[in-house]
């Protein structure tokens, strides 16, 4: 036999050198749950190993993640009230977010990249993703000023990334403009551009208090069961100003990661979202599998399928447990 794949599998060091796929701590973006408050810290019963956290608290735990090599981070408020029908303030002065964001920026200066969610969820007293109309209809066009503002928001707190997860129509050519108005030119949009109605959302809707009230979200995010509907919210939100385009979730999604990774020259992202985590996490507790080879592999699938940057709970321990 002349042709045996198997040569090239022989010893560790032969399969480390001749891998097609590395997955680098560099791509690795940590999500953070942030609070109101000091001195808070409040594990999430349904995401082990996970904490939201106020302010405080949080720099000193991105303090130990840069001291890991983890230097991006995505950061989702948990306010605690009031909200509104418009989710105001998400972008009211000294509003949570951009404080966090100040703060992190005052500690560690341009050694972190920060990345902000825009979404009116978290703010809302519905609990929808945008402004309610009439007969509780996402109205669409009315949701993207308070978008817009939450972005410019965290702009000029310093954040490098704007990232609007709410899968309204126009809202990252709305942002675009905003920032530029704003004299924020130099603030990125990674754009939750394939963003589907997944059932893998449920620890995080628990961990940032943001389920809907009534109804949900099938009507502005993406069905499930559509892959070429991702390339054209891809190729808009490119058209509009996005410099980096995701999908979300990853895991099932895969093949819509390559679809946007062979059709766009900008970076592409997945979300590695809490449903996926949790899951990982519940099986390895009962010794149902080998967590660092399960978190390993679905890390090098990820990015296998195109991604460059992945954000993924996973981050952290990752590192503490020497994985990556």
């Amino acid at each position: 036999m002349r042709h045996r794949p198997r040569r090239l599998r022989s010893t560790p060091h032969l399969r480390e050198a001749v891998a097609e796929t590395r997955v680098a701590v560099a791509q690795l973006i940590q999500p953070h749950f942030v609070l109101e408050g000091r001195d808070r810290v409040e594990p999430i019963p349904s995401m082990p190993g996970i904490e939201r956290q106020s302010v405080d608290a949080l720099v000193r735990r991105v303090e130990r993640d840069l001291e890991l090599g983890i230097r991006s981070a995505i950061l989702f408020g948990v306010p605690d009230g009031p909200k509104d029908a418009t989710g105001s303030h998400s972008h009211a002065p000294n509003a949570l977010v951009p404080r966090a964001v100040e703060a992190l920026r005052k500690s560690f200066g341009r050694d972190l990249v920060l990345y902000c969610d825009v979404c009116l969820c978290a703010y809302t007293d519905h609990g929808h993703c945008g402004v309610l109309a009439e007969g509780g209809v996402v109205d669409n066009d009315r949701s993207l000023e308070p978008l817009a503002k939450q972005a410019v928001a965290c702009a000029a707190a310093g954040a490098d990334f704007v990232a609007p997860s709410d899968m309204m129509d126009g809202r990252v050519g709305a942002i675009r403009e905003a920032l530029d108005r704003a004299s924020f030119p130099s603030t990125g949009i990674l754009a939750y551009s394939a963003k589907y109605a997944s059932a893998y959302y449920g620890p995080f809707r628990d961990a940032a208090h943001s389920a809907p009230a009534s109804g949900d979200r099938r009507s502005y995010q993406m069905d499930p069961r559509n892959a070429r509907e991702a390339l054209r919210e891809a190729a808009l939100d490119e058209a509009e100003g996005a410099d980096v385009l995701m999908v979300k979730p990853a895991l099932a999604y895969l093949d819509v990661i390559a679809a946007v990774r062979a059709r766009t020259s900008l970076p592409v992202a997945a979300y590695n979202v809490s449903g996926e985590y949790s899951m990982v996490k519940v099986a390895a507790a009962a010794g149902w599998i080998d967590e660092r080879a399960v978190v390993l592999e679905n890390l090098t699938g990820i990015v296998r399928a195109g991604a460059n940057l992945v954000l993924t709970y996973h981050a952290r321990e990752a590192r503490e447990r020497g994985w990556l």
